[in-house]
């Protein structure tokens, strides 16, 4: 039998508790936390409740109640909670979601023997193209002739909250203590659910979810690196974005590199976005970027330089894509990229996050055409890619000869 008051989140992490979770428990939801991290299932099993910061402008103490932690490493457990859960969701981030694949699977074929209809999974994970990538590494884990389609509703979401890293000491008081800012909306795909769209405050279906994911990562996703970037190569000193934001140079640069791919949006969902629509929307991320309680970092913001600067992400992707729509000269988003093959920021300890170190020591010593075709995934047999290498190639060496100056000159 449904429990049609249960939702089961993949993922204690901080978007799994300062949203998804949170969003869930006050819209009337018990929220069952799948993690595999000891600490967090214990206090959630003791505690039942947790605290959200809201760091902004109007601070607020957001208790969220009725949670409790199943551990990820139990799948019979996990299968269980997701035979009889009215839906779920994930926020693990991309590199967790091969390890969550086989307890999703079986839980779809415990709810498909216990006659329990479709499973409706909320993928939060800022991730495009999610709901391919899911479906096709659930085929890998479930039995010949299983009935997907029937089963599963795959839903796609753009994530937008912003939640900085924790502070050691923070952490070590209370381990679900978590930062945020105060926006609250989960976008989310609102064809591909197979039972009825709950109704929760903050959920916010789309019929054209396509036009909003592109949104959040060539927009919210693209300027928030090219600000971490531009920052780093123009003053390597500034530590957090509200810093960043207090150099009118770095502002005006990410708002130019963020309207190359409102441009290209206009282009591609003339029927969901206009000018006036998409000027509202830079304006209200280039003021949540200088919240100076939320205490966001450059180097939370621009880590993970293979992830961010491979060819689906948020600077080759936005790239291709101004290409693709005939934005012809996309200068600004090239050199947000150049930058980022120069960031190297460290966290509060000093220390620079693993992926960096590989590709400081390891790509870039190979040189630009290395990077460009390599990390950047861009090849020599398609226009755009093409255009796109050219763009970088000329981004590159104005950085490299211009230095700490290079927006001065690009702005002039």
């Amino acid at each position: 039998m449904i429990d049609s008051h249960k939702f089961v989140q993949f993922g204690a992490g901080n978007i799994g508790r300062s949203f998804v979770g949170q969003l869930f428990s006050r819209g009337g939801f018990e929220v069952a936390f799948i993690d595999v991290d000891p600490t967090l299932l214990a206090t959630l099993n003791h505690d039942h409740r947790y605290l959200v910061a809201i760091r902004d402008e109007v601070p607020e103490d957001i208790w969220v109640d009725h949670v409790r932690g199943v551990d990820g490493r139990d799948r019979d457990a996990c299968a269980r909670e997701l035979a009889t859960c009215r839906l779920c969701g994930t926020s693990v981030g991309v590199n967790a979601v091969p390890h969550i694949l086989p307890t999703l699977a079986a839980g779809l074929v415990a709810r498909h023997e216990a006659g329990n209809g479709p499973l409706d999974v909320i993928i939060a994970e800022n991730i495009h193209n999610a709901a391919r990538m899911f479906r096709d590494g659930l085929l890998t884990h479930l039995p010949a002739g299983f009935p997907l389609d029937d089963m599963l509703g795959l839903v796609e979401t753009s994530i937008g909250k912003m939640v900085p890293i924790m502070p050691e000491e923070d952490r070590q008081q209370d381990p679900l203590l978590v930062y945020a800012e105060a926006y609250n909306t989960l976008i989310c795909d609102a064809l591909t659910f197979r039972n009825p769209i709950p109704e929760v405050p903050g959920l916010e279906p789309r019929a054209n979810m396509r036009a909003y994911v592109d949104r959040k990562l060539f927009v919210h996703n693209l300027g928030h690196a090219c600000c971490a970037y531009f920052a780093f190569v123009v003053n390597p000193a500034i530590v957090y974005l509200w810093e960043a934001m207090e150099d009118e140079q770095i502002v005006e640069a990410t708002r130019r590199a963020m309207w190359e791919s409102c441009r290209a949006l206009i282009a591609a969902y003339p029927d969901e976005f206009t000018e006036l629509i998409l000027t509202d929307h830079i304006a209200e991320l280039l003021h949540r970027f200088r919240n100076r309680a939320l205490g966001d970092t450059i180097f939370r913001i621009g880590r993970d330089l293979p992830r961010k600067l491979s060819r689906e992400d948020r600077l080759i992707g936005a790239l291709l894509y101004d290409l693709a729509h005939g934005i012809g000269d996309p200068i600004f988003t090239a050199h947000g990229v150049a930058a980022g093959f120069r960031f190297f920021a460290v966290d509060e300890r000093g220390q620079p996050f693993g992926p960096d170190v590989s590709f400081v020591e390891e790509d870039l010593p190979l040189g630009i055409e290395h990077v460009i075709h390599e990390v950047c995934g861009l090849r020599d047999d398609a226009p755009d890619d093409v255009a796109a290498a050219n763009l970088l190639r000329t981004a590159n060496t104005h950085i490299e000869r211009s230095g700490p100056a290079f927006l001065e000159d690009l702005l002039a």
